[in-house]
């Protein structure tokens, strides 16, 4: 993403991530989706970044 929009609001380190911003660490995107792949989640571990694409 050359010409990324850094959503300030939204750090990310996530550099195979498509909406990543490659010159600084931080989302593209206006806003992200946080889920979980567990029933019960009960440490950070367990959530996801559900809005997460791969370059």
């Amino acid at each position: 993403m050359n010409s990324c929009k850094a959503n300030h609001c939204i750090e990310c380190t996530v550099t195979q991530c498509a909406n990543h911003c490659q010159t600084e660490n931080y989302c593209a995107l206006d806003r992200i989706l946080v889920g979980t792949h567990e029933a019960n989640p009960t440490m950070d571990q367990c959530t996801d970044c559900m809005s997460f694409e791969k370059k």
